[in-house]
């Protein structure tokens, strides 16, 4: 049997590039070999496209954050995808002397592996879309979504799905008039609250405030992040919950995990860089709460359009019992450890068979959109 090309986009421009070393690296991995051939595209932090002469191999976020670089590249093989349908999906530059060798050849699927934007935002699924490739995950719109935190809550509110009470502040507004914007903040939602920027993810520029000192300051931070800011209610005693889902028109939900952050709450260094954080999968729930976050986890990933994959968390309040959608990530930490591939692994899925799912779904999804007509 003829073994697929699977090109393996990982790094990305975002905040996340570290993260995505860990996640590609564990993918290279798990691929089967005798199934795939695994093509390394590398996007450098600059947006450069290239061929790395071998996969990333740092296996662990904390590592690839702490060496505080990209792996150096061996190559000076540039890369670029192709935007237009041909039998020649990506075009190789290599340099050398004064002159360049120019050579393409085709894949037969793209496994993006880029977290937070300019790659888990739509953009890159755009460029997937113009090069007619099958690609593993989420379509453009569904990838847009699920990175922008005040359109996903719009979407879910549409939906009649329990979401906490926001605020969505524009950093114009806010630097316009700070005292207006805390004051709406503040009458409409109270103490304690998450500021957030809108499109990020792994927890970047995310703080908590208890009293308008710290909300002035945490809104300031969002704001070095983005043009967009989420402001949240907190939910009281809130445990942290998340569930995967896998699947395309007919989605399924793994049973859920729960999140013990080490600090106050799970941020970028509880996630990445404070060993204390551990997770209980399955997550200690009763059958009516597991059945209600798998139900909600299935129906958020349908609200977006999703596909491929996504993990769902939510927000559950420790006294009432209330289950809130706090956010859904179309391109979830993909690491053996991350809590995606550790859910699904509790429910019989393996991360080598997680893989192959993955690709089958880019490929049956692919395959129905060519059936569709382009003219009239």
């Amino acid at each position: 049997m003829k073994k697929l090309r699977v090109g393996v986009v990982y790094g990305g421009r975002s905040g996340e590039h570290e993260v995505s070393l860990a996640s590609a690296a564990a993918v290279f991995e798990n691929l089967d070999r005798e199934r795939y051939e695994p093509i390394p595209i590398k996007i450098e932090k600059d947006g450069r496209w290239s061929l790395p002469a071998r996969p990333p191999l740092l296996t662990s976020a904390a590592d690839a954050i702490h060496a505080g670089r990209s792996q150096s590249v061996e190559s000076s093989r540039e890369a670029h995808l192709v935007a237009r349908p041909g039998a020649e999906t990506l075009l190789t530059i290599d340099h050398h002397d004064e002159c360049a060798d120019v050579s393409g050849f085709a894949l037969d699927v793209v496994f993006p592996v880029l977290h937070g934007p300019y790659g888990e935002d739509g953009t890159a699924q755009g460029l997937f879309e113009l090069a007619n490739v099958p690609y593993v995950g989420a379509g453009v719109l569904a990838s847009s979504v699920g990175m922008d935190k005040a359109a996903m809550k719009l979407v879910f509110a549409a939906k009649g799905l329990p979401i906490c009470d926001y605020e969505v502040v524009l950093k114009r507004d806010w630097q316009r008039d700070e005292r207006a914007v805390m004051h709406a903040v503040v009458s409409r939602l109270g103490f304690p609250v998450f500021v957030k920027p809108a499109n990020l993810g792994s927890s970047v520029g995310i703080s908590k405030a208890k009293h308008a000192t710290e909300l002035r300051a945490a809104i300031a931070v969002a704001a070095e992040f983005d043009r967009k800011i989420v402001i949240e209610a907190a939910v009281p005693n809130a445990r942290e919950i998340e569930c995967a889902v896998l699947g395309n028109d007919d989605p399924e939900a793994s049973v859920p995990g729960e999140i013990i952050p080490s600090r106050e709450f799970y941020d970028y260094e509880a996630k990445y860089l404070d060993a204390g954080s551990t997770s209980r999968i399955p997550a200690p729930l009763t059958d009516a709460q597991t059945r209600e976050v798998q139900t909600m986890a299935v129906a958020a990933f349908k609200a977006i359009d999703g596909a491929g994959m996504a993990r769902v968390d939510f927000l559950l309040a420790g006294d009432s019992g209330v289950l809130y959608l706090n956010e859904l990530n179309t391109i979830p930490g993909f690491t053996t450890i991350s809590m995606y591939s550790k859910m699904w692994e509790a429910s019989g899925l393996s991360y080598p068979r997680l893989l192959d799912r993955l690709i089958a779904l880019a490929l049956e999804r692919h395959a129905d959109k060519q059936q569709l007509r382009t003219s009239v």
